[in-house]
């Protein structure tokens, strides 16, 4: 799986657009040559709030059409790379918010506080 090849496998599917970002700790695929995770694409397409169309991605992440339809087709696959990523990262958050007293944001008090509640039931059974 080469970072300059025009196709790049993964999920046992070619893809032209993207590949793992070279030096990363996330295996989830990125647009090829771009620090966009092909995840930040596909949540602006099932956005509830105010979902976009590929044609309006493209234009707004200045990428080519092909490449946010491509980046859609492989979340749609519910890749276990993306889900494992997104694991880690919550691990990484939750430790820091419970190991770290300068760690912020607002209302971190009342998620430090529940994590701390789930903690002890799962410790207390």
């Amino acid at each position: 799986m080469g970072y300059f090849n025009d196709m790049d496998t993964q999920n046992g599917k070619n893809w032209k657009y993207l590949a793992p970002k070279p030096g990363s700790s996330y295996k989830q695929l990125f647009i090829k040559g771009r620090k966009i995770a092909a995840r930040t694409l596909y949540g602006a397409f099932m956005s509830e709030e105010s979902p976009q169309t590929p044609e309006e991605i493209a234009e707004d992440w200045d990428v080519p059409l092909d490449a946010v339809l491509e980046a859609i087709a492989y979340c749609q696959t519910d890749p276990p790379e993306v889900r494992e990523d997104i694991a880690r990262a919550e691990a990484l958050e939750r430790k820091l918010i419970l190991e770290n007293a300068h760690y912020y944001f607002p209302g971190v008090e009342e998620v430090r506080a529940r994590l701390q509640s789930e903690e002890n039931k799962s410790s207390n059974p």
